[in-house]
């Protein structure tokens, strides 16, 4: 039997261990790590759900951010290459799940967690990981499985190319996502037309310049919903010149004004 007491640790190091074993669902925990922490790239033939109760998961996968908020998860198949980073004092289950039980997307997505999955991963997280076929802890897993298959997506990825221009761009629009320097000027630092710098983007990323950066707010306004954000605080930190402005921007995106969009997904 693996030592459970070691696991909440090892699982933000390493997760290929969850190959040995056999039952359909691996439930661990990590609660209020006091630093953030960071997996380093791997993979494994369970498929992944990672889980945060409090705090932010930000995963790493093929050239795209995925930030994580409370509330939602993301789904990571098998043997998909990936990396997570986990921010100080969070509290977070990760999930190793055989996809040979259940239906799911054969891509990454993100997921919104109800109520009831999101109790029945914090309390799989406290059972041994060698339960048996047919004990109540593997009827359990199976309630988690009819469960997870039914989520809802939500959309909190971020593009991010491998070319080496594009990634300082991408990585200096999250730094600052209030930044409002025009394509050009952000050509004139890289030494180059602005007209090839919208190329490059329209290539590797398949959207504008403008739609590149709108996603981008987009998925951090998501994020801060999530977690109960003001609509008036989330418009700021975005650099809009009136929260009348965001909503406008929010509502040409979803279809619906940022409360509206908060009510429907998260009830609140």
């Amino acid at each position: 039997m693996l030592n459970t007491d070691n696991i909440a640790s090892q699982f933000t190091t390493d997760l290929n261990f969850s190959d040995n074993y056999p039952q359909p669902v691996l439930a661990l925990r990590s609660e209020s790590l006091p630093h953030a922490e960071e997996t380093p790239w791997h993979q494994h033939q369970k498929g992944q759900l990672v889980l945060p109760l409090t705090g932010v998961v930000t995963s790493f996968i093929n050239d795209k951010m995925w930030l994580v908020p409370p509330r939602c998860a993301i789904w990571i198949p098998s043997m998909v290459v990936h990396r997570n980073q986990i921010s100080p004092h969070a509290d977070v289950c990760m999930l190793l799940v055989d996809q040979s039980a259940l239906v799911m997307p054969d891509t990454v997505c993100t997921l919104t967690v109800t109520p009831l999955l999101r109790e029945l991963a914090m309390h799989l997280a406290t059972l041994a990981l060698d339960y048996e076929a047919g004990s109540a802890t593997d009827r359990l897993a199976t309630v988690f499985l009819d469960q997870l298959a039914a989520l809802e997506k939500e959309e909190f990825d971020f593009p991010i190319p491998d070319d080496p221009i594009l990634n300082r761009l991408a990585l200096a629009l999250l730094a600052n996502p209030s930044e409002k320097r025009t394509l050009s000027e952000w050509a004139g630092d890289f030494a180059m037309s602005e007209r090839t710098l919208a190329r490059m983007v329209k290539r590797h990323v398949q959207l504008t310049f403008g739609q590149w950066r709108g996603h981008l707010h987009i998925v951090l306004a998501l994020q801060k919903l999530a977690i109960n954000t003001p609509v008036q605080t989330i418009s700021e930190e975005l650099g809009y010149e009136s929260v009348s402005a965001f909503i406008t921007f929010f509502k040409k995106s979803l279809g619906k004004s940022p409360r509206q969009y908060r009510v429907e997904r998260w009830g609140n």
